[in-house]
């Protein structure tokens, strides 16, 4: 079994790291790819108040300090694409999904990740919201690109209909070259795999930066 990093090191000092590195006087150094401004911020999946916590203080002192952050709730989006959708196709998938159950609770949860994979994944899913997000952000604030920051958070909602790997290829030089940070709701199990929720298999397609 592969070894997990993910208690090797504290929620606590990962966000420190996190914070000296987007506050380095020659401007965040968050990623070692000058045109790759992501990173990735693991934590345990019951930490998630904690979690929160932690990144509205940060986000607090950054703000103080002349920066502007956003906070982009991946949950939301899904949200809001289901609510979009016409209420009758809702119900069906609905009354599927507890037929389904009611026989065998495997072969309904695969029948709600075919289904809902149309509304999450790919370039037409919520990696589409989250880009439409970045540049209505980056128009309405114009400043200085290193003393901006977006996280992406909530993650762990979409479980296990989501691989982060996924959104952020479909997303990847389409940031406007700011610094983007996602919330990892997971275990590091070595130096490039990620485990979702400490439950997916480790997914190994990562060029962030990992701060745990």
């Amino acid at each position: 079994m592969a070894e997990t990093l993910f208690d090797n090191a504290s929620l606590d000092s990962a966000i420190a790291a996190l914070r000296t590195d987007l506050l380095d006087e020659g401007g965040p150094r968050i990623s070692t790819m000058r045109n790759y401004r992501f990173a990735i911020l693991p934590y345990d999946p019951r930490e998630e108040f904690k979690l929160r916590q932690r990144i509205r203080t940060l986000s607090d002192e950054l703000r103080a300090q002349g920066w502007t952050v956003q906070v982009i709730s991946l949950h939301q989006l899904f949200l809001n694409r289901a609510k979009s959708e016409d209420p009758r196709i809702l119900d069906s998938l609905i009354r599927t999904e507890h037929r389904l159950y009611a026989k065998d609770p495997d072969r309904a949860l695969n029948y709600l990740k075919d289904k809902l994979a149309l509304y999450v994944e790919g370039a037409e899913g919520i990696a589409q919201d989250v880009i439409q997000l970045i540049n209505e952000f980056a128009d309405s604030h114009p400043s200085d690109v290193n003393k901006t920051l977006i996280f992406l958070g909530r993650a762990g909602a979409l479980y296990p209909f989501f691989r982060s790997s996924a959104l952020l290829k479909h997303i990847d030089g389409k940031t406007r070259n700011l610094p983007v940070v996602l919330l990892y709701p997971g275990e590091r199990r070595d130096l490039k795999a990620l485990s979702f929720m400490g439950e997916l298999s480790c997914d190994r397609d990562y060029r962030p930066r990992i701060y745990s």
